[in-house]
């Protein structure tokens, strides 16, 4: 337990009974995580299972919903002409620049309402008419300004993010703490020093908060314009499965969209703890 006489911080000592339940609920969260993993495993395995059984056995249609074993194959073919390797290399920077320029672009914003009332009060209605303006609307005008490249589906992903962001933000600083500003007013501290003491700290929740939901948002605009045009890209490559009639190469694109949805998803949840771990360390600086 921890203690403080005269402005000295030590901790007791634990007595062995707290010691042991420590030990045994440290225990038994590992236990939880490995059975959550094995849970997730074993749910995938049998699906691929039944979904493979019910093919081969005519239960559904092989060439509408192919089979697990069918996709393999394809990928395998495609990844050996270095086809697949490219598009998922392509479709994830386009992912990963446009949710850091988002992240980072809708943090500032944020933030900039704490730092100027009057910004905030003449900035507050557009940034609620840009969130509703459907983003993936713009898509075809983005694709006529940046092209069909790589720019054009990093600014998608920009946009998709970087409203969303702006406002967990900005309810982080609506929340923040006006009693600890004024304590720290009041002891001679700076603007800039209450901005990087209390604000940030108050409001870095918030923003991590929404790096779950900004990923998948990147993702779904890097996504739909690789859809409306591009030369590369796990979007191009579903879209010209389907020109084709290419039904195991939709599914192949599908199932790896999903894949590397679920990466970037543990990716940012990995994230999210390690900042958030930093974030006490700076609370307690």
């Amino acid at each position: 337990m921890k203690k403080e006489a005269y402005e000295v911080e030590y901790y007791e000592p634990k007595s062995v009974l707290a010691m042991q339940a420590d030990r045994r609920e440290e225990k038994h969260r590992r236990k939880q995580k490995k059975g959550i993993r094995a849970g997730r495993i074993l749910l995938g395995v049998a699906i691929l299972l039944f979904w493979e059984v019910s093919a081969r056995l005519g239960w559904i249609d092989d060439y509408y919903w192919s089979s697990p074993s069918l996709i393999a194959q394809t990928a395998i073919v495609q990844w050996k002409e270095k086809n697949l390797a490219y598009d998922i290399y392509f479709t994830s920077m386009s992912t990963i620049g446009g949710f850091l320029a988002g992240t980072l672009g809708g943090a500032v914003l944020g933030l900039s309402f704490w730092w100027s009332k009057t910004f905030a009060k003449i900035f507050e209605p557009y940034l609620v008419m840009f969130n509703a303006i459907p983003k993936l609307a713009l898509a075809p005008i983005l694709i006529v300004l940046f092209g069909i490249g790589f720019s054009s589906k990093v600014m998608l992903a920009f946009l998709m993010t970087v409203i969303s962001c702006a406002l967990a933000t900005v309810s982080g600083v609506e929340n923040v703490d006006e009693s600890m500003e004024t304590l720290l007013y009041s002891l001679g501290a700076a603007r800039w020093q209450v901005f990087g003491k209390v604000v940030v700290p108050a409001v870095l929740p918030w923003m991590l908060g929404s790096l779950r939901i900004n990923i998948s948002l990147a993702l779904a605009g890097a996504i739909v314009g690789e859809f409306i045009a591009s030369g590369h890209g796990l979007g191009r490559m579903v879209i010209y499965a389907g020109t084709i009639l290419d039904t195991t190469l939709v599914w192949v694109g599908v199932i790896v969209l999903s894949l590397l949805a679920m990466v970037m998803y543990f990716a940012v949840v990995e994230l999210e703890k390690w900042m958030t771990e930093h974030l006490a360390i700076y609370r307690k600086a």
